[in-house]
């Protein structure tokens, strides 16, 4: 029990503090329980494909291999399958009015594929891996998820840059995803020097996204942008054409 509460308080911890950070219009509960069971659900068809993806190295190691299983074992299959069931779940539906709320759903979806792989490692390697990825891997998944649902939410509100974004909401957090892996799974002490500040980034730039999708919200009543959006040429602060 004691291993359970542990794999899943910062999983929780992190689904809370983002549901109230979404300040100005609340998603329906359980719709962001679906989103979540979805990141769950989600899990073993891409167990399936990282069995597959990681037999077609054989029994190479090295840096190719940590590249490989990095990048093209965890990362493509993880973020492309969170990516579809992200689309599936709310591009179309009515409650995605606003930018922000592609952060909200691809988190709760990042979250609870986190959930399930966090139960795994911590009842296989016990109480000090349950410590080392509260503050490291299930927050990444969480900042993963955030940097797909900002260009998601991009990607919905600004048509004529929607291909961009939607290449944008997969290519980013693959490539963050993948970065992180990758250092861990080579293990070289000077890589690992860098694991830190990766980390360090990713928390960053998390709660920088979630602020700025916050400040440029339409529910919000003095609408203090926290992103130069009027760069973006088809721009119009209050029109959620899609």
């Amino acid at each position: 029990m004691e291993y359970l509460i542990l794999a899943l308080a910062p999983v929780f911890a992190i689904a809370f503090y983002i549901y109230f950070r979404d300040k100005y219009e609340k998603e329906p509960v359980m719709k962001l329980i679906t989103a979540f069971m979805a990141g769950v659900f989600i899990a073993l068809p891409v167990s399936v494909f990282e069995t597959l993806f990681a037999s077609f190295t054989g029994q190479s190691d090295g840096y190719f291999k940590a590249f490989w299983d990095a990048f093209m074992v965890a990362s493509l299959n993880e973020e492309a399958f969170k990516l579809g069931a992200l689309a599936l779940l709310i591009w179309k539906s009515k409650d995605f009015n606003e930018k922000f709320d592609g952060i909200v759903y691809a988190s709760f979806i990042s979250l609870g594929f986190a959930a399930i792989e966090n139960v795994m490692y911590v009842f296989q390697h016990g109480f000090s891996t349950g410590i080392a990825r509260a503050i490291t891997a299930v927050p990444a998944h969480a900042f993963f998820g955030i940097t797909m649902g900002f260009f998601f939410g991009l990607a919905k509100f600004y048509p004529k840059k929607r291909k961009k974004y939607l290449w944008m909401s997969f290519l980013i957090p693959f490539a963050l995803h993948g970065i992180y892996d990758f250092i861990l799974m080579v293990g070289h002490i000077y890589l690992l020097a860098l694991f830190i500040p990766f980390v360090i980034y990713l928390w960053i730039s998390g709660f920088k996204r979630m602020k700025q999708m916050n400040n440029a919200s339409i529910f919000r009543n003095d609408f203090d942008l926290g992103i130069d959006f009027s760069k973006v040429k088809d721009y119009r602060p209050n029109d959620e054409n899609s």
